[in-house]
């Protein structure tokens, strides 16, 4: 979309430039196609990719991916069997004593070990696994995405040094016409002098205007360095007065379609919550497992008589079912129900919004376009006005000031022309942009 501080340049440039005398636009940076450059030149494009390649912020697309690695691969371990060593040591106060006639019976010491190792392995994963890493995948993704939303706006940025570079460029040669108008008024006056039908005064007033226009392309040179220097910036890149930022052609065709990386995350954020509802379904599930024990113990926990320190086994099956899970079960389902239509409706909110945009930057569109076509048409006209001025200040026929009212009228046109084809250019890339086409 257009920025309303890069319109408030454009209008300022186009209203403090009225005073100096503006040519037309020349062809040197404004080539007709977006072809690789030289080592001297940027186009939109390489500005879009150098921009996202050098934003600190596109290090963490990296990180992310290493950072679903390693969460997927501890998660797929999951199934592996499980192994686990426990340990007791215990002294009480008193111990079962069983006395019959005639027999021994050995009393339990009240000085109590036990060490064992446990090995068990679910047989009953339910896809359990599976769903956590498919989910680990999900929130990565929606990670990348909000990373590539937050890289997309630098677009509309770069869009907003580039123009306005691009649009300095276009005044700054501009003004070489303009100084070449005047020379030739110089010329023609200085010729006058010599035949005695002109003044001195005649030729200090286009030294004068000649003057002004020098410090004009010093102050667009300056705001030039600015917008460049920013641009730089932003491309790790030294941008000089000699760099060429090459004028892109406009967008083969405009859609109102949109593929925005918002959308892809708005999806993948209802994705994930269709993934979680269903992890806490089978969650719910009775979980059944093998397990291997084996260790020491006194007593022997085979044996509650054994007095000595005796190792033991035992293998079998477990079952478990936790079934807390159920209270909360429907209400869960009706929280994540809710959260993908707060997603839904973030969506939509967005796509309208969107829309809208759109919307305003093809009237946008249209509006230059009728402008420009107006603007070649008076453009012409001062050109001829200019023309015959230029003969009439070498017959003597009109004074200077009116040669230099009508460069400056003629050069107000060409600025207007410039202005509205960079303000098209600039409203155009912003609708791509905004579309994200």
């Amino acid at each position: 979309m257009i920025k309303g501080s890069l319109k408030a340049y454009i209008f300022l440039l186009y209203l403090t430039g009225a005073t100096g005398a503006i040519g037309g636009l020349t062809t040197s940076a404004s080539a007709q196609s977006q072809s690789i450059p030289s080592d001297n030149s940027f186009t939109l494009d390489q500005c879009y990719q150098q921009a996202e390649v050098n934003y600190p912020l596109s290090r963490q697309r990296g990180l992310i991916e290493k950072t679903k690695e390693y969460t997927i691969d501890n998660i797929a371990k999951g199934i592996y069997p499980q192994f686990s060593v426990s340990g007791t040591a215990t002294y009480q106060s008193a111990v079962t004593k069983i006395s019959i006639p005639g027999y021994t019976i050995p009393t339990v010491s009240k000085d109590q070990y036990k060490l064992y190792g446990e090995v068990s392995q679910t047989l009953s994963d339910f896809g359990i696994n599976q769903q956590k890493r498919a989910i680990s995948r999900n929130d990565a993704d929606i990670q990348q995405e909000n990373l590539n939303t937050e890289l997309f706006q630098l677009k509309d940025r770069i869009n907003q040094l580039f123009f306005g570079a691009l649009l300095i460029d276009g005044q700054l040669e501009q003004n070489e016409l303009s100084k070449k108008d005047i020379q030739t008024g110089m010329d023609k006056v200085q010729a006058s002098i010599n035949n005695g039908t002109d003044f001195n005064s005649s030729l200090n007033k286009l030294k004068a205007e000649l003057l002004k226009t020098d410090q004009h392309s010093i102050e667009l040179k300056a705001s030039r360095k600015a917008y460049t220097d920013m641009l730089g910036l932003f491309l790790n890149q030294t941008i000089t007065d000699a760099t060429i930022l090459i004028k892109p052609t406009a967008p083969a065709a405009l859609t109102d379609s949109i593929s925005r990386p918002e959308l892809r995350a708005y999806d993948l954020q209802t994705k994930s919550y269709l993934l979680q509802r269903h992890l806490t379904k089978i969650n719910n599930y009775p979980q059944l497992s093998a397990f291997f024990q084996g260790g020491i113990g006194k007593p022997s926990p085979l044996n509650s008589l054994s007095t000595d320190l005796t190792g033991y086994y035992l293998t079998g099956l477990r079952l478990s079912w936790n079934i807390g899970g159920l209270y909360t079960y429907k209400k869960d389902q009706l929280i994540n129900k809710n959260n993908q239509e707060i997603i839904q409706t973030q969506r939509s909110t967005f796509l309208f919004n969107t829309t809208l945009t759109l919307k305003q930057q093809y009237a946008d569109i249209v509006r230059y376009q009728q402008l420009i076509q107006s603007d070649n048409e008076i453009v012409n006209l001062r050109a001829s006005v200019k023309q015959t001025s230029a003969v009439q200040l070498a017959n003597g026929v009109i004074n200077t000031n009116d040669y230099l009212n009508d460069i400056n009228a003629e050069a107000q046109a060409r600025q207007d022309r410039v202005v509205h084809e960079v303000q098209l250019l600039l409203s155009q890339y912003n609708h791509k942009t905004t579309s994200g086409n």
